[in-house]
């Protein structure tokens, strides 16, 4: 089977990808999210797959585990990835209204990752329509949470990833064209700093800011950054009354490293932070990690493959270890055979000039039903 001759339509692509897109899913929403589930759940019934719908839990949107028909059913088989939660609030499909210039389109997550996601079901459609069996049957798990570490469903993704053989993710292709075999530890930090109330205006110096306190503190963290191991904080909030010292303030930090043990020590560098300065109390606590995934045999063997495949394809297809955590952190550090970065190119992820290149959506398609008709 040669993935070349399957008659992918970028026009009808973006057609199906469109009610995707317009379907907004902001991770915090977890009604909004489901209802972006619901759609892919009803896509994929269609093609024939047995939907299986998981609760969420921890005010997360559910999962939804797709599995498609195949002889060798309930055997070892490839793993696709990906999740439907996206960083944009609900009302920004008005400021980024979905439009097409030229070969880029745009809308909110149509980067990261839904155009991957689709890109996906259309190559098992393709397949399908052409009727060919692939070697290993195939299980999408489409989840909820990735934009914030993947809380509620790491034990869901490393059990479903424990069943197969391959794992793909279609995150984002690098701008080089190229796919993500390895990706850096990511810990995240709660912060909080407590204070001494009083009137701002009449007893300002009775009070102790929690606001100050965390501005110093920010400061501090950034300062820790180093090539070795980032901070940053990205999330604050504080105060209540303008005219009152602020109590509390809280916040959430971020740090990421190439190498395990470096983070391990900027793990311990932010956790030494907590204490009382000035009567106001400093307190870190460590929230979701990801693992760092380094390049085994068997991921360097499924790229492998799928560089031959897209040489066959007329592409060169580079890989690297990248930055910015995802599933393929967790199933990659588990030793299961992963390959990243398989869905479209594009970019401006996370913000209000996300877009993907059209021409991407066909190109990794036909590398993604590739992978999947010659993997064994």
């Amino acid at each position: 089977m040669n993935p070349a001759n399957l008659p992918f339509d970028s026009e009808a692509m973006l057609e199906g990808l469109r009610t995707w897109v317009e379907c907004e899913s902001p991770t915090w929403d977890a009604g909004a999210v489901n209802r972006m589930l619901d759609i892919a759940a009803r896509d994929m019934a269609i093609m024939g797959a047995t939907i299986e719908r998981i609760a969420g839990r921890q005010g997360f949107g559910g999962v939804i585990r797709a599995r498609f028909p195949h002889p060798k059913q309930g055997e070892p088989g490839i793993l696709i990835a990906g999740h439907m939660d996206t960083v944009h609030p609900v009302g920004t499909i008005e400021k980024l209204k979905w439009r097409r210039e030229g070969n880029r389109c745009y809308g909110p997550g149509i980067y990261d990752m839904k155009g991957g996601n689709y890109l996906s079901l259309e190559a098992i459609r393709q397949l399908a329509r052409a009727s060919f069996t692939t070697p290993l049957p195939i299980t999408i798990l489409f989840t909820p949470d990735e934009e914030v570490g993947t809380p509620s469903t790491r034990d869901i993704i490393e059990a479903e990833a424990a069943r197969n053989k391959y794992v793909l993710v279609p995150e984002p292709g690098r701008a080089d064209n190229g796919v993500t075999t390895g990706r850096y530890a990511i810990a995240r930090f709660n912060l909080e700093a407590t204070g001494r109330p009083s009137h701002a205006g009449a007893t300002l110096s009775a009070g102790r800011s929690a606001i100050r306190e965390m501005a110093r503190q920010i400061l501090a963290i950034d300062a820790m950054t180093t090539e070795d191991c980032t901070f940053s904080v990205g999330v604050v909030h504080g105060g209540q009354w303008v005219n009152c010292v602020a109590t509390t303030a809280t916040g959430e930090a971020l740090s990421m490293a190439k190498r395990q043990a470096d983070l391990d020590r900027g793990v311990e560098r932010m956790l030494a932070l907590s204490g009382t300065t000035n009567d106001v109390t400093f307190k870190v606590t460590r929230g979701v990690t990801r693992p760092v995934w380094e390049p085994d045999a068997g991921t360097m063997a499924l790229y492998d493959k799928a560089r031959g495949i897209a040489k066959s394809l007329g592409a060169e297809l580079p890989h690297a270890s990248s930055g910015g955590g995802s599933d393929g952190n967790f199933t990659g550090a588990m030793g299961i055979p992963t390959l990243d970065g398989l869905g479209v190119r594009g970019g401006n992820g996370h913000t209000l000039e996300e877009y993907i290149e059209v021409e991407s959506l066909v190109e990794r398609g036909r590398l993604m039903a590739g992978l999947l008709a010659t993997l064994e």
